[in-house]
């Protein structure tokens, strides 16, 4: 449009938390945090639409820009470079185009961005007092079945890639259309498939599991060597879609030191907006009033109409059900903390790429709000920083140096 430390899960807010110091406030806490949110759709809107991230937009435009950026305290943003299925036949083309809008957006403000690889490179520009961009692959068939084109990417910058977006690629399922009888599944991972993660193990490319199939994340799981993550994905217990992760899942996730970002899109984090917004009479006719405007509006080039064209239909049908509370956003985070363990949770919150968001949250500006609802909910300062971005951040770090040391072993 993602059981170890056992201790840890018992000693959460609400009940054994460490008690928070009587100087600390939310404002105080955001302060000296780093930010990092792991999932943005804006390149879109970069490519297609040519927005600068300079440019201050109303929240009905989008959910980013510079002046939002500042006004919550985003230190860093993993920017999802998507490419459409339908661009069948031009994935990678797509996918570079998507890169090169990124870097585009750092050369026009050098002063305010800068391009991000490393941990290391986002402490730095936190200390620069520079918001840093970074870039995920959302969906494995950006690299076209081709390991090569997998390393090219990581050269560019590239530091994560969903192993599949939606669609069941030729190596991965998808939790999109696993129940679809006329889709081809692998069970999982066909080999190239497991190959595919060894290689972002050695490259140093985080393997993100948001939207795989069950059994694709199992074996992703068991075959890394390095910490995964979940770039943009909830709680299953708390809103039942298969988008989000089973509590079994959750702590799979753990075995390797991996974090799950939250998702903020209203449907996966409130199962009373899901069940409305699901409705197949409604969303029979939200898919039919789209395929018409894509016929309406055919490019000349002949290339796909894309998601940004016929974002505006979606958000409007979109409108009709109530958002969800704040509150129901906070319950994943806190039910993900408490499964997993508070070194184990953060944000991924989709902007620019879901039609709803939760009350409260209509733009990047609004991240503090989090802080703040974490705080009341008894959330210390070391505790709200490592979901803030401290975790992700001890993520990257592990996982660079699994890299070095697979690098290391490949020379002996």
């Amino acid at each position: 449009m993602k059981p170890l430390h056992l201790c840890l899960c018992l000693a959460l807010p609400s009940a054994v938390a460490l008690a928070q110091q009587p100087a600390d406030t939310p404002q105080s806490i955001l302060a000296t945090a780093i930010v990092i949110d792991t999932h943005a759709d804006t390149p879109q809107r970069f490519l297609d639409e040519n927005f600068d991230l300079g440019q201050n937009t109303p929240v009905s435009a989008g959910n980013i820009d510079l002046g939002k950026i500042k006004e919550g305290n985003l230190g860093a943003e993993f920017f999802s470079i998507w490419v459409e299925p339908d661009f069948r036949g031009h994935y990678a083309k797509r996918t570079l185009d998507l890169i090169d809008s990124v870097y585009q957006q750092a050369a026009r403000h050098p002063d305010r961005i800068t391009m991000a690889f490393t941990a290391d490179d986002i402490v730095r520009a936190h200390e620069q007092h520079k918001f840093a961009a970074l870039m995920g692959i959302e969906g494995g068939h950006s690299i076209e079945n081709d390991i090569h084109l997998l390393r090219e990417f990581y050269r560019l910058g590239v530091r994560y890639m969903t192993l599949t977006w939606s669609n069941t690629n030729e190596w991965g399922d998808s939790s999109g259309d696993i129940n679809n009888a006329a889709v081809k599944h692998h069970g999982g991972l066909t080999p190239f498939g497991k190959d595919v993660v060894r290689e972002m193990n050695r490259l140093g490319m985080m393997i993100d599991i948001s939207h795989v199939s069950d059994d694709t994340f199992y074996q992703a799981v068991k075959i890394s060597r390095a910490p995964v993550i979940a770039s943009h994905s909830s709680s299953r217990a708390l809103t039942n879609h298969p988008r989000n992760m089973t509590d079994d899942m959750l702590r799979a996730v753990t075995r390797n030191d991996g974090v799950v970002m939250v998702n903020f899109y209203s449907a996966f984090v409130d199962q009373d907006y899901l069940k409305v917004s699901s409705d197949p009479v409604k969303t029979k006719e939200r898919d039919a009033a789209i395929e018409a405007f894509k016929k309406q509006h055919p490019h000349a080039d002949g290339s796909p109409v894309t998601y940004d064209e016929y974002a505006p239909l979606e958000k409007k049908w979109a409108a009709q059900f109530p958002r969800p509370p704040l509150k129901a956003l906070i319950d994943h985070i806190d039910h993900i903390a408490k499964v997993a363990g508070i070194d184990h949770v953060g944000l991924g919150s989709d902007f620019d790429g879901v039609t709803s968001l939760p009350q409260g949250i209509d733009s990047a500006a609004d991240l503090p709000k989090i802080t703040q609802a974490l705080y009341e909910r008894g959330y210390n300062r070391e505790q709200i920083q490592k979901i803030l971005g401290g975790n992700i951040l001890r993520v990257m770090h592990k996982v660079e140096a699994v890299a070095r040391q697979i690098q290391s072993e490949a020379k002996n």
